[in-house]
This record gives C-alpha cells, sequence and structure tokens, in this order.
C-alpha cells in the first residue's frame, strides 16, 4: 500500500496530534495505578479486586478491538479515529462523574470499549503514512506519550486527587481529549487508499483469514508475552512501595517524574537505534535486560529515595523502551490490505494479555498480617519467562526486507 505523501511540518504536526491521542488513552489507563491504595480504601476492596477493576477496562478494549477488526478497514480512518475519541472522552467524563463503585466501574468498561482502538488505530495510521525506513524514529515520537504521561500527568493527577478528589484526574483526561480532538480534525489526512482494495470476503471472513496468516499469529503471540513482562508488575507498583517499601504518599509522584522524564529522552534515543541497528535487535538486547529491574524492584528492602529513583529510572526506561522496536516490528509484520484489521486484533491481544497480566499478578501477591505485600518477587519470575520467551517469538516474525539496519537520513524541511 502507497504512503500517503505529507509536508515535513505536516508530518511533525501528524505524529504530535496522535502522540496527544495517545497520552490521553494511555493517562486514562495509567492514572489508575497510582491511585490504587485511595480506590483500595475508598471502595473497601482487596489488591485483587483492584487488579480486576483495572482488568475490567482492559477486557472491554480488548473485546471492542476484536469486534472492530472487522470493520477499521472499512471506513475513513481520520473520521473512524474522530468518533470513537469523543465517545472515549464521554465514558471518561462518566468516570469524573461517578458517585460509587458500581457508576464508575461501568463508566471504566465503556471507556475501555471506545479507547481500545484508539491504539490500533493510531498504529495503523502511522503504519499508512510512515514509510517503514523512518517508522521506528516515529514510533518513539508516539510513544513518548507514556512518557508524558509519567512525566506530567500521572504526578499532576496525584495531586489532583490529593487537592480535590480522586474525580479530578479524570476531568484534566477530558479537557486534553477536547484540545487533541481538534487537532485531529486538522492535522490527520482523509486516509481511504485501503478503501480502494478489492475485497469478497465477508466480515468474518475477513477476520479469519487474518488470523489464518501465519506471521500475523506470531506476532500476536509475541505481543502477549511482551506486554505480560511488564503488566505482571505495574498495577501494584505504587501498593508495594507504600505497604512494603514505606514511601510516603508525598514521595510517589516524584518517582514517576523521575522514570517518566528519563524515558521522555530514552524513548527517542532507543527510536533512532531501532531504525539504525535494527527492530529486531534492540528488541531483543533490552528483553534480555528487563529481569534485572523486575527483580531488583520487587526484592529490594526499604532504601533512600535516591536509590529508588535509579531503580525506577531503570525500570521504566528499560520495560517501556522495549515497546518501540516491539510495536514497530508488529505493524510491519501486517499484511498491508489487511493492516487495520491485524492491527486492531493485535491491539485487542494487548488489552487481553493486560487484563490477563493484572489478574494474575493480583492472585500471586497477598497481604501478610501487618498489611506487607507479600509474593511480589513471584511476578517478576513469571514477567522474566515471558519476556525471554518473547524473544524467541521475535525472531519468528517476517520482517520486510527494508529492515535490515541502515544509516537514517533525516527528512528535509
Amino acid at each position: 500500500m502507497s504512503h500517503t505523501s505529507l509536508t515535513p511540518t505536516r508530518e511533525r504536526m501528524l505524529l504530535l496530534t496522535l502522540a496527544g491521542i495517545q497520552f490521553t488513552y494511555i493517562l486514562d489507563f495509567m492514572v489508575m495505578m497510582p491511585l490504587g491504595p485511595q480506590f483500595t480504601t475508598i471502595f473497601q476492596i482487596s489488591d485483587a479486586q483492584f487488579g480486576a477493576l483495572v482488568s475490567a477496562y482492559t477486557f472491554s478494549a480488548g473485546a471492542s478491538g476484536l469486534a472492530a477488526s472487522a470493520y477499521l478497514d472499512r471506513f475513513d480512518r481520520k473520521r473512524l479515529i474522530l468518533v470513537l475519541y469523543v465517545l472515549f472522552a464521554l465514558s471518561t467524563m462518566g468516570c469524573a462523574l461517578a458517585q460509587s463503585y458500581g457508576q464508575f466501574f461501568v463508566a471504566r468498561v465503556f471507556a475501555g470499549l471506545f479507547g481500545g482502538v484508539l491504539s490500533a488505530l493510531i498504529q495503523t495510521i502511522l503504519a499508512d503514512v510512515i514509510p517503514f525506513e523512518r517508522r521506528g524514529r516515529a514510533m518513539g515520537v508516539v510513544m513518548s506519550a507514556f512518557s508524558v504521561s509519567t512525566v506530567a500527568g500521572v504526578p499532576l493527577g496525584l495531586y489532583l486527587a490529593a487537592a480535590f478528589s480522586w474525580h479530578a484526574p479524570f476531568w484534566l483526561v477530558v479537557g486534553m481529549c477536547a484540545v487533541f480532538g481538534a487537532m485531529a480534525y486538522w492535522a490527520i489526512p482523509p486516509l481511504r487508499a485501503h478503501l480502494n482494495q478489492p475485497d469478497q470476503r465477508s466480515v468474518w471472513g475477513e477476520i479469519v483469514a487474518t488470523v489464518q496468516e501465519r506471521n500475523h499469529q506470531w506476532s500476536f503471540a509475541f505481543t502477549t508475552a511482551s506486554i505480560v513482562t511488564g503488566f505482571m508488575i505495574i498495577p501494584y507498583i505504587t501498593i508495594y512501595l507504600e505497604a512494603n517499601l514505606r514511601v510516603p504518599n508525598t514521595d510517589i509522584p516524584l518517582l514517576y517524574l523521575a522514570g517518566g522524564a528519563a524515558t521522555l529522552i530514552s524513548a527517542r534515543w532507543i527510536g533512532v537505534l531501532t531504525d539504525r541497528l535494527g527492530k529486531r535487535l534492540v528488541y531483543e538486547r533490552l528483553a534480555m535486560l528487563v529481569g534485572i529491574p523486575l527483580f531488583v524492584l520487587t526484592l529490594m528492602p526499604p532504601s533512600p529515595l535516591w536509590v529508588l529513583t535509579i531503580v525506577y529510572v531503570v525500570f521504566f526506561v528499560i520495560v517501556s523502551g522495549r515497546m518501540i522496536p516491539s510495536m514497530a516490528m508488529v505493524t510491519s509484520a501486517a499484511n498491508p490490505k489487511r493492516r487495520g484489521t491485524f492491527m486492531a486484533i493485535s491491539g485487542a491481544v494487548q488489552s487481553f494479555a493486560m487484563g490477563l497480566a493484572a489478574l494474575v499478578g493480583g492472585l500471586l501477591i497477598g497481604r501478610s498480617p501487618d498489611g506487607m505485600v507479600t509474593g511480589y518477587w513471584l511476578t517478576a519470575l513469571f514477567g522474566t519467562l515471558a519476556s525471554f520467551a518473547s524473544v524467541w517469538l521475535a525472531r519468528q516474525i517476517k520482517l520486510p526486507e527494508s529492515s535490515a539496519p541502515q544509516p537514517v537520513k533525516p527528512a528535509a524541511d
């Protein structure tokens, strides 16, 4: 499929807009992590129930991504992302207005339903617009949204929750959706080239045809292992920091700030290396290292804040850094004429993997009589094994010939 030609300025604005949409979607999910202790207290729920609350969002996102997989290649991608983004913003507004656990749970399900397709659409638009040889760098820009959400969004969300209530961070997301939604209307070009592909298959026939391709199957398995690596641990970090490492609630935003600031820098660097050295090579190196911060974080005793900051920075840089070459490989594994369907299913797989990992992680950990989290190191063990499995799976994915390492030429204005 030919790529839509954009001027360098328009391309940069497109990447900024897509990163903004990704930022709000990630923030809506990530803000739940540091608020875990508050939710367990406010709603009087266990750690495992909190994991189930996180999973409700990701499972609904996975279900919507799977359901949408048959339709993504049947609509103009710009129109579809605008409609879904508006519905996502309205669902997040429902979270902000919720007055009970039941209302909040329902709103989270709907936010997941509409937000779950956004990530797949963003990656599909990137693959449609950005040539393969520059896709790692573009993915680094968009994936830096994760870093920005931790640098500014998550600490700000914690402060808003402390100053006002837990409703406030969700109002923040709604306001940002309004800003980036307006930018998307201008920055995203109409993308209809995929509509010209002759296709006589039924809706479900297209899903079956997409899933049956062997390269797609390897990619789905790779995505699952890669996501499980981090999300066995991530939902329970704040709970562990407060209960076991005695970190004051006021210091937790500083850790997110340090980790996010480091990954904001490293994401761009890893994106460039991904294009220069090769997607698979960079992913394998990071995946083989990820077990170190996982075990250190889950086994370390109470330590000075500066020590925790170093561990947190290394954890964020490696765990989030893997996603840049990972997503570059996954987008490139797609059959171009089924890219939208493939990316929607891949997004659904990501969401299901996140939900499954959060559920299993919640079952592995427990609480001692004095309130300490127990068994947290088991999540690091399973996460590390999943990372090793992902390395083997990555080697089974066939990438385009242009994926060979090559010098990257900067785009000229």
